[in-house]
Order: structure tokens, then sequence, then C-alpha cells
């Protein structure tokens, strides 16, 4: 019974942190999000030219960090790997875009009701529907192909790498790109951005939550412990936002959003089919890319891909609303995502009768 309280707690903790950060520095609406924070991260890297969307976000290194702790101290730490990578790193990919047309992942979404954008309520729909989607395949034994153990040694390296990426950042900050504005230029303090994505990753590592796996939960097995997580951040944000006058009902004028229903919808349909596919949502392939599973850092490798094309070559929408090349690219994900669905519920061969 007390389990059942864990992604409470987490959610209520996750909320207030999140609130923290939005008031410390970071965008409004935006006190944690995966999709915009690896964006950035890719622009501090070099790999897309996006002046204004450039910082390496302690948050993200926390997180794994954090995750990676977790794991470790509760003996979690097993590395597995082989699971259709190139496939996930593809989805990962075609998630990013997703979001990045959308302004931001599954968490950030939740951040935008709570502060009254019901742009975001639009997206919600469009998740939702892309999980159902997904449970449909699921419930007819879609799987990838299952991974297999790998030494510990080999699951130490993509948490090495974030630590020695967190190290340069903090003493060697020159090395990487830095938007003097825009979103990048907007940061909570370094101790309190990573303090939070450790306390954020290692919550989540230890109560497996996850949006994804919220809506999941509710399709497949009628259990809504999780959704009660996600309402306690919900309600935690949005009495800071009440409180601080933060809260603003409506569809237009909101922070780093647009109004465009239909791409507010698909968009965030792509997110939640290919988060079902592959097991979680981004800040869940986070997470297990920290505790050593090498499929989720592949996911999390092709969602920085993902973030760097999108500004490459123009997909990411603005305020100003949705690009051509980014209306596109979201209709391909979903057909290539579609197409995985199909080959791996038919090539087990169940067809498509219900499990």
């Amino acid at each position: 019974m007390v389990k059942n309280f864990y992604p409470i707690g987490a959610g209520l903790i996750i909320g207030a942190l999140a609130l923290a950060l939005a008031i410390n520095g970071n965008p409004p609406n935006m006190g944690v999000c995966v999709a915009c924070f690896l964006r950035d991260t890719a622009g501090a890297l070099k790999l897309h030219q996006a002046a204004p969307v450039a910082y390496l976000r302690p948050e993200i290194l926390g997180m794994i960090l954090g995750a990676f702790i977790a794991a470790v101290a509760a003996k979690e730490f097993r590395p597995a790997a082989g699971s259709s990578p190139f496939i996930r790193l593809l989805i990962g990919f075609f998630m990013m875009v997703g979001a990045l047309v959308f302004l931001g992942c599954p968490l950030r979404m939740v951040l935008r009701i709570a502060g009254g954008d019901l742009n975001a309520v639009v997206g919600l729909v469009g998740f939702v529907s892309g999980i159902g989607v997904g449970v449909f395949f699921l419930m007819r034994q879609f799987a990838l192909p299952p991974n297999t153990q790998q030494p510990k040694f080999e699951g130490l390296f993509f948490p090495l790498v974030c630590l020695l990426l967190l190290v340069l950042g903090l003493y060697k900050s020159d090395l990487f790109a830095s938007s003097v504005q825009g979103p990048g230029s907007m940061r909570a303090p370094v101790v309190l951005s990573l303090v939070a994505g450790l306390f954020i990753g290692a919550l989540v590592q230890r109560t497996r939550f996850c949006f994804i796996g919220m809506i999941s939960h509710i399709f497949l097995m009628k259990r809504f412990t999780m959704l009660l997580g996600v309402v306690a951040l919900t309600l935690v944000v949005l009495a800071g936002n009440l409180y601080l006058g933060r809260f603003h009902l409506g569809f237009d004028a909101q922070p780093i959003a647009h109004s465009d229903g239909v791409w507010n919808f698909l968009s965030m349909l792509l997110v939640g089919l290919g988060g079902a596919l592959i097991g979680g949502c981004p800040l869940r392939q986070l997470v297990g890319a920290g505790q050593g599973n090498n499929d989720n850092v592949m996911t999390v490798i092709g969602m920085v891909l993902g973030a760097a094309a999108a500004h490459n070559f123009a997909w990411a929408s603005s305020a100003a609303g949705v690009t051509d090349g980014g209306k596109v690219v979201v209709m391909v994900g979903l057909a290539v995502t579609l197409a995985v669905a199909v080959y791996y519920t038919v090539i087990r061969g169940q067809g498509f009768g219900k499990k």
C-alpha cells in the first residue's frame, strides 16, 4: 500500500522543483523540459547553430547521474543492450522532432497546463491518443526483440561521459556555445539546476515515474496510481503559479508556445505513440540510460540528433507557429513509427487478433 504513494510523492517533489527552477530563472512554463533542455545541450555542443537555444543544461546531466547513483545504491544497475538499437534511435529522433513542433516534452506539457496554457490541453489529447494507438499494438503482442545483459563496464560509459561534460561545463564553460538571449539564456543557478536534476533522476529511477506509463497503466491494467502522481505534480505547480500571479488561462500569448491546434495534436500524437512502443517518455529514456540500459542511450542519442536536425533544418516551431518542414517530418515520423508497430506485430505471428 505504501508503494502506491511513491508516485504521488515523486509528483509533489518534481512539481516543486520545476516551480523553483522557473521562479529562479528557467524559462516560463519550462522549469524542467527534457526536449527543450536536450535541444539547448545540442546547441551547447555546437550540433546546431541556433544561437538563442544553446546551454549545457545541468538538469539533464543531473537526471542521468541521479538515476545512475540511485540504481547503483539499489543494486539495480544492470547494463543491457541489443533491442533494435537503430529503431530506438530513429523513434527517439522523431519523438524529439514532435516535441519541438509542439514546443515541449510531456513534462513541459503538464507544466504548461498548470500555467493555464490551453494549447497544451490539445497536446495532451494528442499524447493520450498516441499512447492509445501504441497500446492497441501492445495488446496484440507488439514487442521489439529482447535485449541481453551486458558487462557492467559497458553500462558505465554513458554516465561517465555525462560526468565529464558536467565537469567541463563547470570548469571550462568556454568550450561550449552559450546563448546570450532567448530561452537558452534563461537559466536557474547552476547549483539549483544540478541538485534538481539529481533529485528528479533518482526519484524517477526509484518510482518508475513516467508520463507514458501513466496512460499505459490505465489502458492496460486499470491502475491509476501514476496518474495521481501526475495530478499531484500539476496541482503543486498550479498552486504556485496562482500564488505568484503566473497563471494565465487561454490559447493566445502563452510563453514559448503556439496556438496551431492541429499540429499541437499531431506532434504529441507522435510523441505518445513513439514512447509507447519503446517503453517510456523522454524523461524515462534519460533515466534508463543512467541506470545502464544502452538501448535507452540509443534513444537519447536519437533525441539529441533530432534536436540538432530540427534547428539545422528549421523544423522546430516557435511562437510564430509551425514550419512547413516540421509538418512534413511529423507526418513522416508517424508513418515510420506506425510501420514499425505493424511490422513487429505481424512478424510475431499474432496479426491483429487481440491478445
